[in-house]
């Protein structure tokens, strides 16, 4: 018995899992660290400016981790359906299973979970990811699952997007895709510049920022918005229709482009109208104060007072020759 592609003939290959991506726990475990870091300084910080830097450090690592994060999700647009289908080709056998269609923005899974899941004496819960990205090929990928032979609600799901289909929708989900990812990255990048702002500390120009990554947010949600409202073909299994809508990671995208949104604008309208509460916020006039309040004290002491200038006053008139005697 030979290798077929990494794995024995006639065993199921690897899936890729869904609902836990190795890329996903890497940010978070990366994200969850920093917030680790900053919780053990905490009690290093004085007085009720400890409570507004935690904010801003748990606001801040939010908002990076999740435009990091849904570069990698496959819930922009989901669906299920349950019905009585056919499990294999040339097979009169029906299961009654539960068919989902994940969307991402390089590509879609689709998973077939059997109700139960030990039928017709198999075990039937497949997951499999077809990539659209400009570095994949989706036909290859759906020729692939040809060979290995996938159960035939998979290949029927997975056909639809192929190039040789006449719904025609993967290369409006496959450009979409790709100007969403690239808008979200850029929204990364002026996070990051943001941060930095916020800590030389430039207060307004931070707040131009956030607003700028708040706009890019949405806009990535506007191009994946295009290719969701495209004219799509029907995905049948027998008298039930497989319909999707808008996933978490969508929803979360509009969430948090709403969130920087508004810290932006409040930023930009408090450095306008009240500047003080701004720096009380970003703990910029605590140790300002503190240090003036010690410098007037020090510069006042070190000047004599009014009644000593007075008493050593004298008249011009009154002043008489003193002659010294060297010792």
């Amino acid at each position: 018995m030979t290798l077929w592609d990494g794995s024995f003939p006639f065993y199921p290959s690897t899936r890729v899992c869904f609902l836990f991506d190795t890329k996903w726990a890497i940010i978070i475990s990366v994200f969850l660290s920093v917030l680790a870091t900053f919780i053990i300084i905490l009690p290093g910080i004085r007085g009720r400016g400890r409570l507004f830097w935690f904010l801003r450090v748990v606001v801040g690592l939010f908002v990076g981790a999740v435009v990091l994060t849904i570069q990698f999700t496959r819930d922009w647009e989901t669906g299920w359906v349950r019905a009585n289908t056919s499990y294999k080709s040339f097979s009169r056998a029906l299961v009654n299973a539960d068919i989902g269609l994940h969307i991402g923005l390089a590509g879609v899974n689709v998973t077939l979970v059997g109700n139960p899941v030990k039928q017709i004496n198999e075990t039937i819960n497949y997951n499999e990811h077809f990539a659209w990205s400009f570095d994949a090929d989706y036909d290859h990928s759906y020729s692939e699952g040809l060979e290995r032979g996938l159960p035939s609600p998979i290949l029927y799901v997975a056909e639809k997007f192929t190039k040789q289909s006449p719904c025609g929708v993967l290369r409006q989900y496959r450009i979409s895709g790709h100007y969403a990812s690239l808008t979200l990255w850029m929204a990364f990048c002026t996070w990051l510049m943001s941060i930095l702002l916020f800590s030389m500390p430039l207060l307004l120009y931070g707040g131009y920022m956030l607003l700028l990554t708040a706009t890019l947010m949405l806009f990535s949600l506007l191009f994946f918005f295009t290719a969701r409202n495209t004219l799509k073909c029907p995905v049948q299994f027998g008298s039930m229709s497989l319909k999707t809508d808008y996933g978490g990671s969508f929803w979360l995208t509009l969430a948090t482009g709403l969130l920087c949104l508004l810290l932006g604008l409040g930023v930009i309208i408090l450095n306008s109208v009240q500047p003080q509460k701004l720096k009380l916020v970003f703990n910029l006039d605590g140790g300002k104060g503190g240090e003036e309040e010690g410098w007037n004290k020090s510069h006042l002491s070190a000047e004599p007072s009014n009644s000593v200038q007075d008493v050593l006053m004298v008249p011009l008139g009154e002043l008489h020759e003193v002659t010294a005697t060297q010792l």
